[in-house]
């Protein structure tokens, strides 16, 4: 079984070494910037070692996690030495393996293993990260091991073309991040009839929940709801309306995405060409429908 090692020992770090431990892969050794980081990590792993840098980490290990954050990637991996027939693998979302260049010129195999996945704190991330989607991007032998890694976490390894890793991490950030972004205003809305935000949120997630669940059981486009996907053009106007009274700032948002709904709509079959073209047009700029 291959010996890994981390350099950092964040929130990604530490949930890849305890599940990775806990499936018998030795983690032998683990740097970070912060000792009380190394040292709780190193006591948290049977047989990991707390070192005092990133070379004691690569001198020991035969697969090396670099889980920094992503601008220290490039710094930490060029100031190692490394040698052939080690590997060194970042965890960066939007990075390619060329951050890894210094290592591969010195003969090392190089790789990206992204865990598809949210990570509020650790303890959450060492609950979420099995059963992930891990992004991958290496050469073999390497790619091989790497996929062998995330079955043994019980993910779905799928392999990125070279070039794709920064549009697969603005996919992710869609949605992933913005869907914070699209309850806060949901709940912000909420507030103009007096629910507090946090009553707002609870109340709200029954419904994404549900949601989530409709694109997993029957996907996209047949998981879609609502007025744009029944063509019902009435209440889009109430709402366009309501919105410019009360929420100005959310109308250019909404038109948006109802805009990139409508398509979604038409695919799901439940509304006619008319009626989309009568959809996009009260959502073009003048959204209300006023001259």
């Amino acid at each position: 079984m291959l010996k890994l090692g981390f350099i950092g020992a964040g929130t990604v770090g530490t949930a890849l070494a305890r599940k990775l431990s806990e499936r018998q892969y030795p983690v032998v050794a683990v740097f970070s910037r912060t000792p009380d980081s190394t040292n709780r990590l190193a006591r948290a792993v049977d047989g990991c070692q707390a070192v005092e840098s990133g070379q004691a980490v690569a001198d020991v290990a035969e697969l090396v996690f670099i889980t920094t954050p992503d601008d220290a990637v490039g710094p930490v991996v060029a100031g190692i030495e490394w040698h052939t027939g080690q590997s060194v693998v970042h965890c960066s979302g939007a990075d390619s393996v060329d951050t890894l260049e210094s290592a591969r010129k010195q003969g090392a195999g190089v790789g990206a293993f992204h865990p598809l996945q949210t990570f509020a704190s650790v303890e959450q991330a060492i609950s979420n990260i099995a059963g992930s989607t891990f992004a991958l991007e290496a050469e073999e032998p390497l790619l091989n091991t790497l996929k062998e890694l995330a079955h043994a976490l019980d993910g779905h390894p799928i392999e990125l073309k070279p070039g794709a890793k920064v549009l697969y991490h603005t996919a992710a950030v869609i949605a992933c991040n913005y869907l914070v972004t699209l309850v806060k205003l949901a709940t912000d809305l909420w507030q103009t009839f007096d629910v507090a935000p946090d009553e707002a949120t609870q109340a709200l997630l029954p419904l994404l929940r549900g949601t989530i669940a409709n694109i997993d059981r029957v996907g996209i486009p047949q998981g879609l709801t609502g007025p744009i996907a029944r063509g019902d053009s009435g209440t889009i106007r109430k709402h366009l309306e309501a919105l410019e009274k009360a929420a100005p700032a959310v109308l250019s948002t909404y038109c948006d995405l109802g805009r990139q709904t409508v398509p979604i709509a038409l695919a799901k079959g439940k509304i006619d060409n008319k009626q989309a073209e009568e959809l996009l047009a009260l959502l073009k700029d003048n959204p209300s429908g006023k001259d």
